[in-house]
């Protein structure tokens, strides 16, 4: 007759369920670094975004370097007499329709955001997008350029 070693009976079981709860954990590990991953992401994109608005004032400002843009409330609508050429519109009704236009591509574009245009006494241009990252985060994030005129 065989005898069977109880001292060992179950072990392979106990080994079973250790591995589980090692698998669970690093699965669970990798499940957060792809959640960071992905609100990091969007922040960049939110970044990139932001680089690219205050860039597209810039080329608009450079293209019409007669017009003021600075300390310009945003206008209610667009300017119909920038939209149909050959007359054109005014400098300075370009600036506001371009002023406009920006406003609404960054409310369209960043969440909870704006766009500050200022110029200093030695004609420095800062432009400045603000924008609301992320509801984890609770920070509102900022790009600025500047630029001489």
């Amino acid at each position: 007759m065989m005898q069977i070693n109880n001292k060992t009976s179950g072990f392979t079981l106990i080994e079973v369920l250790i591995t589980i709860i090692v698998l669970a954990i690093g699965l669970l590990g990798m499940a957060a670094l792809q959640s960071t991953g992905l609100k990091n992401n969007n922040s960049a994109y939110m970044r990139s975004q932001a680089t690219v608005l205050a860039y597209d004032m810039a080329d608009r400002m450079r293209a019409n370097s007669k017009g003021t843009y600075a300390a310009v409330a945003v206008p209610a609508g667009p300017d119909a007499t920038c939209k149909t050429p050959p007359g054109g519109c005014a400098v300075d009704a370009m600036a506001k329709n371009d002023i406009y236009e920006w406003d609404k591509q960054i409310k369209a574009i960043l969440p909870a955001s704006s766009g500050v245009i200022t110029v200093s006494a030695n004609n420095v241009v800062t432009i400045e997008v603000k924008w609301f990252d992320t509801p984890e985060s609770g920070a509102t994030k900022s790009f600025k350029m500047s630029f001489l005129q």
